[in-house]
């Protein structure tokens, strides 16, 4: 398996990776309205054989607090092919892509997601607790790549408008 920028042919592998993983489009209409936006920072690929079978994708977003608004990163979506999942491939893409966003001097990543699966590459929902945000707090988590970069920072996180908030 290789894990690789996405390119542009890759759009419709993109798409499909993210519609089998999640049963619907949301995810997908996601990436596009993102991408229209200019608001990617980042998309990888898990690629096997010459095929898409995962995605991972980094948009930039701001925490608004009193002075001026602190620049993060937001991890969605992260979707792999059903018949590839439980193999690996999310949590190479996950860590490829942090490790990637560390080397670019990004402090920090939110997400929304599944507790048990995104604690074990650091995220929290402690390390999140000052943040508001319409998501569950259950669900809701963030990961310094930076240590310290969060702490005593409390406000609303600000999303692009791709995700309709």
């Amino acid at each position: 398996m290789l894990i690789r920028r996405e390119q542009s042919h890759d759009e419709s592998g993109v798409r499909a990776v993210n519609e089998a993983a999640f049963g619907q489009s949301d995810e997908a209409d996601l990436v596009d309205r993102l991408r229209l936006e200019g608001a990617v920072l980042a998309s990888f690929v898990a690629e096997q054989e010459r095929d898409i079978i995962g995605h991972i994708l980094f948009s930039r977003t701001m925490i608004d607090v009193v002075n001026e608004p602190v620049l993060a990163v937001a991890l969605a979506p992260l979707a792999v092919f059903p018949l590839n999942q439980r193999r690996g491939v999310g949590s190479q893409l996950v860590r490829f892509g942090l490790d990637w966003l560390r080397t670019q001097g990004e402090r920090s990543v939110l997400v929304l997601g599944h507790p048990h699966y995104y604690a074990r590459f650091g995220f929290s929902t402690a390390c999140a607790r000052l943040l508001t945000t319409p998501f569950p707090i259950e669900a809701f988590m963030a990961l310094e790549l930076v240590p310290g970069a969060l702490d005593g920072i409390r406000g609303a996180v600000r999303y692009p408008a791709a995700f309709g908030l």
